[in-house]
């Protein structure tokens, strides 16, 4: 198959979750032997307009980002190329309506992956045709699905494909020393980290020890919050971790609490409980991260730090797991899979 991706931004110049993404799934078909072009702003210094990174042919529309000119000349250059299927990203809103024209006139099928951080202007022509023009809009949860299908997408035109993992990276990583709580989200505004505070103070008269991955704004806020319940001495801080080092952690953890108020999809927590984490999820309102386990024994759903105390004391009754083979499901080679359903599904 024949994929175009059309990203005016790549991860070298925006290195967001929505953008890393879109890019994996390219890496994903590629290592499937598929032929995979991302139509582009330059980022590579020399006078090639291609080129290939893990198998994905990256190709220069514009030098940079010169936003005119790539919305003016991709429609021609995805007629040329005569692609299976164009699939983007709703923002910046003029890329869909040039990946649009480029389809028809490809006679190609255009997909359109909404992560659900985007930045939409409800009344913006680009998002409406995102929307209601694609032949499909894959989301990564039910609750970005829902908020596009808000936009004007139909049951029909929209289906979910969750984020993926790499379960021979959760199988080489050695378990770390063990931990009753694991904590991970970049410790900014969204953290709502307090809950989970709260709910450990509750369990002060017995044993037990956290981990909190993550750094940001509101670390040195949180840090103060656990001296002043007085469990710092069983808080551990150990800052923004890469994924190896964080699996070694999950591997030795035995809950996952997750209590932020905002995720589109909650990657860190399905990565933990595929490394045999019980999860503990806070329901938020902005949040799909209950999704993931509504169907999964070894979870709980709360929805105060009284519920977080008291399903981290009942997580005990599970055995203590470094890996889970339910999330196999998940897993990169699986996932892909779900995303060449689609094409072929609006071929």
């Amino acid at each position: 198959m024949r994929v175009a991706f059309v990203a005016m931004e790549t991860s070298w110049h925006d290195d967001g979750p929505a953008t890393r993404r879109l890019e994996r799934v390219a890496r994903l078909l590629a290592d499937r032997g598929h032929e995979v072009t991302v139509f582009c702003g330059q980022w590579w210094d020399d006078y090639d307009d291609e080129m290939v990174v893990d198998g994905v042919r990256y190709r220069a529309v514009t030098l940079g980002t010169a936003a005119s000119s790539f919305f003016t000349r991709l429609p021609v250059l995805l007629a040329r190329y005569r692609p299976d299927v164009v699939h983007t990203r709703p923002t910046p809103s003029n890329q869909v309506v040039a990946a649009y024209t480029g389809s028809k006139l490809a006679r190609s099928p255009l997909a359109v992956e909404w992560y659900g951080t985007e930045t939409v202007d409800e009344d913006d022509r680009g998002v409406r045709w995102a929307a209601t023009k694609s032949a499909r809009v894959v989301t990564p949860s039910e609750f970005v699905r829902t908020n596009v299908r808000e936009l004007g997408a139909t049951d029909d035109s929209t289906c979910v494909i969750p984020e993926s993992i790499d379960f021979d990276a959760i199988e080489d990583a050695d378990p770390a020393e063990e931990v009753d709580v694991v904590y991970a989200h970049p410790l900014d505004e969204s953290a709502n980290m307090d809950d989970l505070l709260l709910g450990l103070a509750e369990l002060r008269e017995r044993e037990w020890s956290a981990t909190v991955i993550g750094d940001g704004p509101l670390r040195g806020e949180y840090e103060d919050e656990v001296a002043k319940l007085r469990i710092d001495d069983r808080v551990e801080f150990v800052g923004a971790c890469d994924r190896a080092r964080c699996l070694e952690i999950y591997r030795g953890a035995h809950a996952f609490v997750q209590t932020a108020y905002r995720e589109m999809f909650a990657t860190e927590l399905l990565w933990a409980l595929a490394c045999g984490c019980v999860g503990i999820v806070e329901y938020q309102t902005e949040s799909s991260a209950h999704e993931l386990i509504e169907n999964y024994e070894r979870s709980y759903r709360v929805t105060d730090p009284k519920g977080v105390a008291d399903a981290i004391v009942d997580a005990g009754e599970f055995e203590q797991l470094t890996v889970d083979e339910f999330w196999r499901a998940y897993d990169h080679e699986a996932v892909i899979e779900d995303y060449l359903e689609a094409y072929r599904n609006i071929q």
